[in-house]
């Protein structure tokens, strides 16, 4: 089985994003690369336009993608114009502190943007309680456009394992996914 190139650039504000992206990375296989879009080189560009799939991941603040990771999206123009990224796999995350936090705004500027430029969008999977009550704390927000993590605000551990957890599973079916494209693909 090949490992497909998976690429997750992302910007996190206080290390809440990174210790998400790394998660996803972790479930996506060895050949996921972390890309920190506020310290991206010539390597980095080449590495994205290279990969088989970009998990895109965002902080919301102020009902948006952090204004850093909206200048890196901004930054990929002549990739769109030549179709660099076409039919490369995509999906999103974004954490924020409050349960809604306008997290779906996010996720729908990541997709919207993945769809402007010519990609196949994968959501998030996992079904957990109240549903599945045998599974408490798998995918807690109910998200389903993409990841969404909720800062635990003022708690030792900000981050739930059960989040890591199904961040680790969101890497796992983007990786998934992207064989799966790849198979199929001329």
């Amino acid at each position: 089985m090949t490992d497909h190139k998976i690429c997750i650039p992302y910007y996190s504000g206080f290390g809440h994003t990174k210790r998400i992206a790394q998660s996803i990375a972790r479930g996506a296989g060895p050949s996921a690369t972390l890309l920190d879009v506020e310290d991206m080189s010539g390597v980095d560009w080449e590495a994205l336009d290279a990969a088989d799939a970009i998990i895109f991941g965002a902080p919301t603040y102020m009902g948006s993608a952090a204004a850093r990771f909206s200048l890196f999206l901004e930054q990929v123009d002549t990739r769109w114009e030549h179709g660099r990224w076409v039919d490369k796999i995509a999906a999103g995350f974004t954490t924020a502190i409050h349960p809604s936090g306008d997290k779906l705004a996010t996720l729908q500027r990541l997709s919207l943007f993945a769809a402007q430029m010519g990609m196949i969008w994968v959501g998030q999977a996992e079904i957990g309680a109240p549903v599945k009550p045998d599974r408490p704390g798998a995918n807690r927000d109910g998200s389903w456009l993409g990841l969404m993590v909720t800062e635990q605000l003022g708690q030792d551990d900000d981050l739930p394992g059960e989040d890591l957890d199904t961040a680790c599973r969101f890497g796992q079916r983007v990786a998934t996914a992207t064989r799966r494209w790849a198979c199929g693909r001329a």
